[in-house]
């Protein structure tokens, strides 16, 4: 069951900055993942629900933050109907992203007032997934709906939006500066942060390191 309140959760999210965005069928390399992430700085990490029993990793990971990374807020990822909303929320998931908006899915997180970050590629959806009640929305592809300059000019007729970007994100100071300038609320990092021969290498610190410069960068231009 979620352990951490909606509040937290999404503060968490705003005040880092950035959330991993991470798949494995391997739970040991799952767990590295996110002890790796957790000592770099991050606070939010979301594991995806792209693989055959993906559910059965998540619950792993689940127990295992909960003593090894105790203030790690674990979520799902990917997630497109309610059913597995729920799953995932049942296993402990404290919050639910999707790459889609479906109103089923917030009101299954609505009645446990757990935080649904919908996928949204126009400003309408972002209006209607308000309106049911999603606090932080993501934009999703982010590259290919605008980029930067999608989110700058959304921002300005609803300045009250808390956005995260998921899609063509890396963790370069030109291209996050890009999007803290535009005023997201969180980015959202996958491939990029996750170097396939360095999960290949078990390089552990390598991921650590990538999380903390992108942390860092974040923190350097929202100043």
């Amino acid at each position: 069951m979620a352990k951490f309140s909606k509040i937290e959760v999404l503060a968490a999210m705003a005040s880092t900055g950035m959330v991993p965005v991470f798949y494995n069928k391997d739970v040991e390399i799952a767990k590295q993942v996110v002890k790796a992430c957790y000592e770099g700085g991050v606070r939010a990490f979301e594991f995806t629900n792209r693989g055959d029993f993906a559910q059965e990793v998540f619950a792993e990971l689940v127990k295992y933050a909960a003593t090894a990374c105790p203030e790690m807020i674990l979520g799902a990822g990917s997630i497109v109907d309610a059913g597995t909303a729920s799953l995932y929320i049942q296993l402990g998931a404290n919050f639910i992203v999707g790459p889609l908006f479906n109103p089923d899915i917030a009101k299954v997180c609505n009645r446990r007032l757990i935080p649904y970050t919908p996928g949204c590629g126009s400003v309408s959806e972002i209006g209607f997934a308000q309106e049911a009640g999603c606090d932080l929305c993501k934009i999703f592809p982010a590259g290919n709906v605008g980029g930067p300059s999608f989110v700058k000019n959304m921002k300005a007729p609803m300045p009250w939006s808390m956005l995260m970007v998921t899609g063509a994100v890396e963790p370069t100071e030109e291209n996050l500066s890009a999007w803290v300038k535009a005023g997201v609320t969180c980015v959202g990092m996958g491939s990029k942060l996750f170097p396939k021969e360095m999960i290949a290498a078990g390089n552990w610190q390598g991921i650590t390191e990538l999380c903390k410069s992108a942390l860092a960068i974040i923190a350097k231009y929202r100043g």
